[in-house]
């Protein structure tokens, strides 16, 4: 069985684990405290970070490694894709991903942690997010999602992003000029898949039983 390492609230892990759900596989699950990175997984991926996928074929005793969230969310969903996540427009669908990932991420995690980066203020870097947000809010003004009525690769790929942002200061979020975009995350953060993502395993120690995800449980928290 593939072995997904993950962390629950990391938004790049979340995204592996919707990809895992979406594209109906089964993993072993090793949830990580950042803290104490385990070494098999330090072993495989010296870099650290997760998610990290391990993929365990059968009769071999070599294994691949996918490191970054997106292949992670592509090999699943080509390997298995029953809603049609990638019958979109993929050249949108990867614009807006490269667009979060790489400005979008960058003001996030200022504005998250804005005592670090004491060049702007809290609200400044805020602000700068909120050029995406907007893009966003502009393409769900007219769409269920964010390229058509149907969850596609940008929705998974973004979310939990655009989660995090919110979580930073869930009264301001709510109380910004983007009905659809907040429309669009409350009804992500009550999407079962979603839920599934987020349902709380301990951290994984050498000697454990296998964790498979997802699991039985029908529930996880909202987060």
């Amino acid at each position: 069985m593939h072995r997904l390492y993950s962390f629950r609230r990391c938004p790049y892990a979340m995204r592996a684990r919707l990809g895992i759900l979406f594209a109906e596989m089964k993993v072993e699950l090793r949830e990580i405290v950042l803290k104490n990175k385990p070494a098999q997984m330090l072993a495989i991926s010296p870099k650290g970070t997760v998610p990290v996928l391990e993929l365990v074929e059968s009769g071999s005793a070599n294994s691949l490694v996918i490191e970054e969230s997106r292949e992670i969310l592509e090999w699943a969903l080509q390997k298995n894709d029953p809603q049609g996540l990638l019958s979109t427009d993929l050249d949108s669908a990867n614009a807006l991903i490269d667009r979060n990932d790489n400005e979008f991420k960058h003001w996030l995690d200022r504005y998250k942690y804005a005592d670090r980066h004491p060049e702007l203020s809290q609200l400044e870097y805020r602000q700068q997010g909120e050029v995406f947000l907007q893009a966003l809010e502009n393409l769900l003004a007219s769409n269920t999602y964010l390229l058509g009525d149907s969850i596609s690769i940008a929705d998974v790929g973004i979310m939990p992003f655009v989660r995090q942002f919110a979580h930073v200061d869930r009264d301001v979020f709510y109380s910004l000029s983007y009905p659809n975009l907040q429309r669009w995350l409350r009804e992500w953060l009550e999407h079962p898949v979603f839920l599934q993502a987020m349902v709380k395993f301990q951290p994984w120690q050498e000697g454990d039983e296998l964790v498979i995800f997802p699991s039985d449980t029908p529930k996880g928290e909202k987060a």
